[in-house]
């Protein structure tokens, strides 16, 4: 039981072994560049609105780190996972960033970069990092330690907190539906509304994922300066 529910997850579609589901990280891509073959309409307004406004935020956060271009990169982070995860809502697509091969894939070479620009060029910093101002003599080796696994554990907290929040949902959902066949017709209108009320809570899901993501890679960035 546990295993084919699970497999919901699996890319297990394939062609000539070829796994054909990932492809579906290629659909995202169809939605970025409307300018090139749409005229502005309001849902290109509303992007552009909602790119800026995350500009202006990811630029605050970064405040004397900041330079020209600079929240390309996480504005471009937002938007890959947000697609992903929006196109995982619909039926037959897969969700890509449910699983750990892509969300590490992410993390991993983004706080890799991080570390290493602020370890080659502000080693001091990262150093003074380490031991929190105020801290106990006694204390420093731990605080050390303690900073060190922190560091070390952050992609893989960015990755498991993303697939585990898309698996959650999903899989909520699929039981659900799976209950459709063993109850009663008097109960099918809760079910649906339910569905509905679940659907509306994984779009949300998926808004604060891709946010939450940035905002932290973000936060992680302006540290290592």
């Amino acid at each position: 039981m546990m295993n084919n529910l699970f497999s919901i997850f699996d890319p297990s579609t394939n062609i000539l072994n070829l796994q054909i589901n990932w492809l579906s990280i290629l659909l995202s891509f169809l939605f970025l560049p409307y300018i090139f073959w749409f005229t502005p309409n309001r849902h290109l307004i509303i992007w552009k609105f909602i790119m800026l406004k995350l500009h202006n935020e990811f630029k605050i956060l970064l405040k004397n780190n900041y330079f020209k271009g600079s929240t390309f990169i996480f504005i471009s982070l937002f938007s890959f996972i947000f697609f992903n995860n929006f196109l995982g809502l619909f039926p037959y697509i897969f969700t890509s960033t449910s699983h750990l091969s892509l969300s590490l894939s992410m993390s991993i070479p983004l706080w890799l970069s991080f570390m290493l620009y602020g370890w080659l060029n502000n080693h001091q910093h990262m150093f003074i990092h380490m031991i929190p101002q105020g801290t106990p003599t006694i204390l420093m080796p731990f605080m050390v330690m303690i900073e060190t696994i922190s560091n070390i554990i952050r992609p893989s907290t960015l990755a498991v907190r993303l697939s585990a929040n898309m698996i959650a949902g999903h899989l909520l959902m699929t039981l659900l539906s799976n209950m459709s066949s063993i109850i009663s017709s008097n109960l099918i209108i809760i079910l649906i509304f339910t569905q509905i009320l679940l659907l509306t809570l994984e779009s949300a899901v998926t808004i604060i994922q891709s946010y939450v993501i940035a905002i932290l890679s973000t936060l992680y960035s302006n540290e290592v300066n």
